[in-house]
């Protein structure tokens, strides 16, 4: 029997000023090969409905993966009485402003549907991905793996919101592990899950695939034999794999209103940031500009509403160098009165959404790699994120790459491993002096950005080109 959200809420018996019911239905195959040799083939499916209502300014919750009236009512009671509850300890009377009464569609842009691709072929690309890792003996470990996922998401509430989204993705990570001796190096495609899209088949291109696949297995050779990385300060320049990584750590997470109000300090900590800031604050260099954009075709974290159902829009969160927004929902704008953007996201059916990132990117700037490589006298180009450590403020910060090249008078040279950098969020963005022109821009993102109490592992989206900070401190293994 189809279970028919709409139909539900308008047979529920409802006493609070307002309620919504939001389904979410998820199912994600995963596919892992080592050596040419299966390790994991397994699909995971979930679905369930998340009962939310607001009375006397409060909001309860509740979720069920019952999907019958009565066991939908059971949980509309229980919210009630949560609501109920809380306006003795409320800290903020919330009306029915923060719930919009949104209807649309969305749906993931997919050239052709990854529900196409079969077992069979699936098999054969991630074998056919561990043997162009394998470019020679020395690799002694060689990964591929896949992640597809089918979702819908169906949102509906008592004052007449109605949306419809549907997400088609794809995340695959290969990786060559080189030993000689006592040294190990590995390479990754791009880090550790970076390549994860919102598409279909086309994201699995074979040749695209197993020539990346090539270029690793070389480069974690390579590695074995190049010089550690040097510890000085430098000009650093970034990647845009490993941009990703920075954009997240160091202005995504200390740009969560719900961490500067104090929701999370006990778990995922709090930022440096303080509300004062919006509007005032010279966050970095004037070449800095950051964008919220969920709207952007094929990036991991594009969706057409959030869950609170506001509809998502480009935002600039820093402009020119100047923090203006937070990474806020409606119910932290409320609080906090300071602007925000559509991110108010839960990573399943049985999760209360919050804040989080979605798409996070830096815009791009007027210079070529070449202009970028040519005018540093004496640097450091490090690609793909190995490791990292920040601070609970998101201040002070640690970052570990799998690949550097020395830059001597304007040229790359040599090959470096064991390349790190440290920094302070504020003085590192303002030490930006290059930001790439769109043909260095590249697309990443990650499936495994954890928060919330009960934790919430959800994807968000990263782009980014090429960039340069002069007077970092660079330093080896």
């Amino acid at each position: 029997m189809t279970f028919d959200l709409k139909k539900t809420l308008n047979n529920l018996n409802i006493n609070a000023d307002w309620v919504g019911l939001r389904q979410v239905r998820e199912t994600t195959t995963t596919r892992l090969f080592r050596d040419g040799n299966p390790q994991s083939n397994g699909r995971k499916s979930t679905n369930g409905v998340m009962v939310e209502v607001m009375m006397n300014g409060q909001l309860g919750y509740c979720a069920t993966n019952r999907l019958d009236l009565d066991s939908i009512q059971s949980a509309v009671n229980l919210a009630q009485q949560q609501a109920k509850s809380a306006k003795n300890w409320g800290i903020f009377s919330f009306n029915t402003d923060i719930r919009p009464a949104t209807k649309g569609k969305y749906q993931s842009p997919v050239n052709d549907s990854y529900s196409l691709i079969n077992a069979s072929d699936l098999n054969d690309l991630l074998i056919q991905t561990c043997h162009a890792l394998k470019v020679s003996d020395k690799i002694v470990k060689a990964t591929a793996i896949a992640q597809i996922s089918d979702i819908k998401h169906h949102f509906v509430s008592s004052n007449g919101a109605n949306i419809e989204q549907k997400f088609s993705l794809v995340a695959t990570d290969y990786e060559a592990t080189a030993q000689e001796d006592n040294v190990v190096q590995k390479r990754t495609d791009n880090g550790m899950m970076a390549r994860c899209y919102q598409g279909g088949r086309e994201v699995l291109n074979p040749e695209i695939t197993l020539n990346r696949a090539k270029k690793i297995g070389e480069e974690a050779i390579e590695l074995l034999y190049a010089s550690e990385c040097p510890d000085i300060t430098t000009t650093l320049v970034l990647a845009p794999d490993q941009m990703m990584l920075q954009i997240h750590e160091s202005i995504g997470h200390p740009l969560e209103l719900d961490r500067i109000l104090g929701d999370e300090r006990n778990y995922a900590g709090s930022s440096f940031v303080k509300l004062s800031d919006f509007g005032n604050l010279a966050y970095g260099s004037s070449m800095m500009n950051i964008t919220f954009d969920p709207t952007v075709q094929g990036e991991l974290a594009s969706y057409g509403f959030d869950d609170a159902g506001l509809k998502a829009e480009k935002e600039y969160l820093i402009k020119d160098g100047i923090l203006l927004r937070g990474l806020g929902s409606l119910e932290s704008q409320a609080r906090a009165n300071v602007l925000g953007v559509a991110n108010f996201r839960s990573s399943s059916w049985n999760r209360a959404p919050i804040d989080r990132m979605a798409n996070l990117n830096l815009e791009s700037g007027n210079s070529s790699f070449n202009d970028i490589i040519s005018s540093i006298e004496h640097g450091v180009y490090m690609k793909s994120n190995r490791s990292w450590s920040i601070d609970d403020y998101r201040n002070k910060f640690q970052f570990g790459c799998e690949y550097a090249v020395l830059i001597e008078n304007g040229q790359l040279t040599k090959t470096l491993r064991n390349p790190n950098y440290r920094g302070v969020t504020k003085h590192f963005w303002h030490n930006l002096i290059h930001v790439g022109d769109n043909s260095t821009r590249e697309f990443y993102g990650t499936p495994y950005c954890g928060k919330g109490e009960p934790n919430q592992s959800i994807r968000v989206g990263h782009a980014s080109p090429i960039c340069a900070f002069k007077n970092i401190q660079v330093f080896g293994a």
